[in-house]
């Protein structure tokens, strides 16, 4: 069988355009309106929102990569997941999707059916259905959805709302972008790979519900732009600087290593070269630490910023998961992100 990691350049969400290179583009881009539209795309937020004018609101969102894996089943799972993400991110229930798929010649069938079959397995656990769909033939295999959800008008999460003496949760390990990479030249220990594929599979849905009744102020995913990269989008958009300690950032197993040795996606570098200038590093951090940081994550945690008392709860409900409190929000300083040992 062919492997499909072997018909990409790059794999799951470090497939993304640089981050420059996209904002270079929208920044020159009209931003449509219109009534109902409560978000779009102005501050980078995981979804579009729109107001159904009965105390409900619509979430909407689209997302699809390359394989990461060599598994079709698999790969439909780990695309699912992250395209749902999306929906929880926001503090929604997902409720339909459609399928986004390009598929080459070089493969059979079973392969595009055992990838959409993965795809359901997700959805069915969301609690949501696929009910469609579109297929164009490429030259690399490509899956995704786009996925509809709901939430009640004032409980919407955004990625701004950021407030002074907030702590920061993330819900998952980070690290899965270098593991993936060193995969590709088999290089990843196999433990290190059974704990990416397990994060990547896994839903974000308990970590939504743990927190839907709490003080969430601003949310959002890690996906393709780092862990720099979300952080720093929730500290513009609300104006205030976030103080990360690296030493509480939860990784997957032999992460560190494998960045060490260089085992860095193209998009690590990329996210680097936008996000840097508005990160301060301490002195002691070391580069390969700073690189897992920038690593970009496929199906990644949320992040979310609550006060203390709420996080102790939300972290009592999430035991045997990674979820962690790794920052504290500040008043905005020089810098959008300060990272200490």
């Amino acid at each position: 069988m062919v492997r499909l990691t072997s018909l990409v350049n790059t794999s799951g969400c470090a497939a993304k355009l640089s981050p420059k290179d996209l904002d270079s583009v929208l920044s020159g881009i009209p931003l449509m309106r219109c009534d109902g539209l409560l978000e779009g795309f102005e501050h980078s937020d995981d979804a579009l929102v729109y107001d159904m004018g009965n105390g409900s609101v619509l979430i909407e969102t689209v997302d699809f990569f390359p394989p990461m894996v060599d598994d079709p089943f698999m790969f439909g799972q780990i695309a699912a997941a992250n395209a749902l993400s999306d929906i929880y991110a926001m503090g929604g229930e997902p409720k339909l999707a459609m399928n986004l798929m390009c598929f080459p010649h070089c493969l059979d069938l079973s392969v595009m059916k055992e990838i959409l079959l993965g795809g359901i397995d997700k959805v069915r656990e969301a609690g949501a259905v696929i009910a469609g769909g579109h297929t164009i033939s490429d030259r690399e295999p490509k899956y995704g959805l786009s996925v509809t959800g709901f939430a009640k008008k004032d409980e919407v999460w955004y990625n701004r709302g950021l407030k002074e003496g907030d702590v920061i949760i993330l819900t998952k390990k980070i690290g899965v972008g270098v593991v993936n990479t060193a995969a590709k030249v088999d290089e990843a220990g196999s433990d290190s790979m059974r704990d990416a594929i397990a994060s990547m599979t896994t839903l974000n849905k308990r970590a939504r519900d743990a927190a839907r009744d709490l003080s969430v102020h601003a949310a959002t995913d890690v996906t393709g732009f780092s862990l720099l990269g979300h952080l720093r989008e929730m500290a513009k958009s609300s104006e205030k600087t976030v103080e990360l300690e690296y030493h509480l950032v939860p990784q997957i197993d032999g992460a560190l290593e494998l960045a060490k040795f260089g085992f860095l996606p193209e998009g690590a570098y990329n996210n680097r070269e936008f996000i840097s200038p508005d990160v301060a590093f301490f002195s002691d951090i070391k580069r390969e630490e700073e690189d897992i940081l920038f690593d970009p994550q496929t199906s990644g945690g949320l992040l979310l910023s609550m006060d203390k008392e709420d996080a102790e709860i939300f972290l009592s409900r999430m035991k045997g998961t990674p979820a962690s409190i790794i920052a504290e929000v500040k008043e905005r300083g020089e810098k959008l992100i300060e990272v200490l040992p």
